[in-house]
């Protein structure tokens, strides 16, 4: 996992912290990694101890926010370039992220991580070269290297993205099997080798800003670049027809037929078989 710079703080910890602060307790157990492992703090008035360093209180503390140590302050793990990105909590420990507010990872009913073992296995990893189109924070990847994947090449549009990751310590680090190129894979899987992996995993952004990674040219690269009989995990979300006008899950797995792959719907996704 991503080697932390620092402690982690959300609303809860710190809150649960400053209250022990001011009850009069000295020491108290809670996590600063959100949820990885838990850890003594030694807490007094004017602020808090944790491996021989001394941290303020936070005079404004934030719902829906994580919090890095920037060296003279706590900051929210969260950057403006092009739009925000911002490292969000979640009730299960590991995060998810929001690009301009919009959720990218599902949260409401499992962890987001719990939720990329299940899709992770579908495309069984075990000794598998495997494209995972759109890193995000690598839990499609780390789901791969516990499932003794041979190697996983990942591609992340974003360079905001993978500094979230940097101080995600759910996310998986770089090396031992695992790639991550900055690089827009709509672009990039053009110079990737014909029949050069053996598994996909393409969870790309909603079809309204990102059509290109749902079009049949891509498609039709995803089927070149894959093995005959390897499998694909599309993730399309459930976009309601009523509200969007559009069937998106049965628009691409047409798209997906249509370049050789036999499909099947599967949760909010699709899995796919190279013919």
């Amino acid at each position: 996992m991503a080697s932390m710079m620092g402690p982690l703080l959300t609303l809860e910890t710190h809150a649960a912290m400053h209250g022990a602060a001011r009850a009069g307790t000295r020491w108290v157990e809670c996590s600063l990694d959100l949820e990885r492992s838990t850890t003594a703090v030694e807490v007094a008035a004017d602020g808090w101890h944790w491996q021989g360093q001394r941290y303020p209180w936070m005079e404004s503390c934030k719902d829906r926010t994580i919090y890095h140590w920037a060296g003279a302050s706590f900051e929210p793990v969260a950057r403006f370039t092009n739009s925000l990105v911002k490292l969000v909590p979640t009730e299960w420990g590991p995060p998810t992220f929001e690009i301009d507010g919009i959720k990218m990872l599902p949260t409401a009913q499992v962890s987001p991580y719990a939720d990329a073992e299940r899709k992770v296995g579908l495309i069984q990893p075990r000794g598998k070269t495997i494209l995972d189109t759109c890193g995000g924070l690598g839990y499609f990847a780390a789901w791969c290297l516990r499932g003794q994947a041979r190697q996983v090449r990942s591609y992340e549009v974003n360079p905001d993205v993978i500094w979230l990751r940097g101080l995600n310590p759910w996310s998986p680090e770089v090396g031992g099997g695992l790639t991550l190129t900055l690089g827009d894979i709509a672009g990039q899987i053009a110079v990737l080798s014909a029949g050069s992996v053996d598994a996909i995993l393409h969870d790309p952004p909603r079809f309204g800003t990102a059509g290109e990674l749902y079009s049949q040219v891509f498609y039709d690269h995803l089927a070149r670049v894959l093995k005959r009989t390897g499998r694909l995990f599309h993730y399309t979300g459930a976009p309601n027809k009523l509200t969007s006008g559009r069937d998106v899950p049965n628009e691409v797995a047409k798209r997906l037929r249509n370049a050789g792959f036999a499909t099947e719907l599967n949760g909010d996704g699709i899995i796919a078989v190279r013919r």
